[in-house]
């Protein structure tokens, strides 16, 4: 027997209307009768399309402002019966219920009125109710049902008819129903979601997570690993949303690495200057703001130039000639910022293994939603780090307060800081890292690390002091101990930031005082693992 089921009628029920005409028209063309509700019935009359209203199916009239429509029998038993069985072919006879063996529906547009900042009570109202009703019914019965719930299936669904008489298979039915049930459920994650952040429970009985399939990626972080993006969560310029100007297909480590990198960029505002940020591995390698894009990346390369080689270069502006050429002279694998002009995008086209990745805007970060991490057995689930301080929530500890270059470099060297992994020292001078230690198992070896990466980048650029020399020194979490700090100063930091909190805070600031260094304490940590 074959598996082919021939589609007679077809209910269609869409809020995304796009390429509507195209399907009635192709329905219609094979003698497909047309069952519809409310608006789409009348977009696809006017297309001269001939429709059944619902209402005539079920004898009873839309009502309630369209909330109740297809919740019905007549609509829920012809999607539902299953075709092989008397009892069930008896039950459509007796009760006059016509089989359904298409549905083309989608869901009211909930995420889209989160997004655009919809009142509570407007958001409450585009939660669908019938169609994910209809979506599952139709789903569930793939044996016999064809569920269609995103209109780039069309195509797809005009291909199957004509290779099968007017009908659909059973693998494409199957693969209709695992989309459909993938739509439901990231439909009811989003709600979820939204009603635990309305209500504030940081904690909700049950977290979901959903998203629509950005892009099926090469493999994962390697080879023997599978991967793809998956898009979903708050709407955030960045490397998931970013239009892929030119180059290869980004793999799941440049995607990694340009969120790094992108988001670093970002915590820098107009007011800073133009940021330049160079990720590699996940980790800032260098960092630095100036007044031209040009001048940001020379600033951000000199920090650790072979760290560089094969990295990740964001930029919180958009990308020039002078600025493309730059970059072009160094092996990159992503360059990422919110636009390039057309001579900077000729130039890196020269690059061909180099991906360009346009943003359109910069993300917020003040503003986030929540971060998940897999681990044995479940995840952990947190709110995004958006702590920001200013000069004036800074409290000195030392004797000796930080001078205005000393605290603009305090700020900044902070801000990297917040991005690199813990435990993470950051070195700064003058609008530029100048050594970053990061991920080690005991701060005073992040210390060690920032301060040999210094003295190397140093003397690859033909200086005689190492690049801590004069600098500031950011700690993302307190000091221990005063050996980490002690160490700082040897390699020529005249002034550090942390948060405190240390029993020992007394010893590392007697210390400061010792060296005679200027320390604030910001009362905020910056952990990231």
């Amino acid at each position: 027997m074959s598996d082919v089921i021939p589609v007679r009628r077809a209910l269609v029920s869409v809020s995304d209307r796009s390429g509507l005409d195209r399907l009635g028209a192709e329905l219609a063309r094979r003698g497909v009768e047309i069952v519809s509700t409310g608006g789409t019935a009348r977009t696809l009359r006017a297309t001269g399309i001939e429709v059944v209203d619902v209402e005539d199916v079920t004898g009873f009239p839309e009502m309630m402002d369209g909330r109740v429509k297809t919740l019905h029998p007549k609509v829920h038993g012809g999607l539902l019966a299953l075709r092989d069985r008397d009892a069930h072919a008896a039950a459509l006879e007796a009760h006059g219920i016509g089989a359904i063996d298409l549905l083309v529906a989608n869901l009211y547009p909930f995420e889209q009125a989160v997004a655009d900042g919809a009142d509570r009570a407007a958001c409450v109202e585009t939660i669908d109710v019938g169609g994910p009703a209809m979506i599952r019914a139709a789903a569930k019965n793939h044996a016999f049902v064809c569920a269609v719930t995103d209109p780039a299936d069309y195509e797809a669904l005009f291909e199957e008819m004509e290779a099968n008489g007017g009908g659909t298979s059973s693998g494409f039915r199957a693969g209709m129903a695992l989309a459909a049930f993938g739509l439901t459920a990231a439909y009811d994650a989003a709600i979820s979601n939204w009603m635990a952040a309305d209500l504030g429970e940081a904690a909700p009985r049950r977290r979901v997570f959903g998203g629509r399939l950005g892009r099926p990626l090469r493999y994962g972080e390697n080879p023997q690993q599978s991967a793809a993006l998956h898009l979903g969560g708050e709407r955030r310029p960045g490397a998931a949303t970013a239009q892929l100007r030119q180059g290869r297909e980004p793999s799941y480590n440049n995607l990694n690495d340009a969120d790094a990198a992108f988001e670093l960029a970002c915590e820098f505002s107009a007011g800073d200057g133009v940021a330049c940020v160079i990720v590699k591995h996940a980790g800032p390698c260098g960092a630095a703001i100036a007044a031209t894009p040009a001048e940001a990346h020379r600033k951000a390369f000199d920090c650790d130039r072979t760290s560089a080689f094969g990295g990740v270069v964001a930029l919180n502006a958009p990308i020039d000639a002078e600025t493309a050429q730059a970059i072009a002279g160094v092996f990159t694998e992503v360059v990422i910022a919110p636009e390039a002009d057309g001579a900077a995008c000729e130039i890196l086209k020269a690059r061909k293994d180099l991906r360009l990745m346009i943003t359109g805007a910069l993300a917020d970060p003040a503003r986030g939603a929540l971060e998940a991490r897999r681990i044995a057995g479940g995840y952990l689930v947190q709110d995004r780090d958006c702590a920001r301080i200013s000069a004036a929530d800074l409290t000195v500890a030392t004797r000796r307060a930080p001078d205005a270059r000393e605290m603009a470099d305090l700020l900044f060297a902070w801000k990297v800081a917040k991005h690199a992994k813990s435990n993470a020292i950051v070195f700064a001078r003058d609008g530029a890292t100048a050594g970053i230690g990061a991920g080690q198992p005991n701060r005073l070896d992040s210390v060690r690390i920032a301060a040999r990466r210094a003295a190397e980048a140093a003397r690859e650029l033909g200086r005689d002091a190492p690049l801590t020399e004069g600098s500031v020194v950011a700690s993302d979490a307190f000091f221990p101990f005063a050996d980490g700090l002690s160490a700082a100063i040897e390699a020529g930091a005249t002034a550090a930031i942390q948060p405190g909190g240390s029993k020992r805070d007394a010893e590392v600031i007697a210390a400061a005082d010792e060296a005679g260094i200027a320390m604030v304490l910001t009362g905020v940590r910056h952990f990231r693992h």
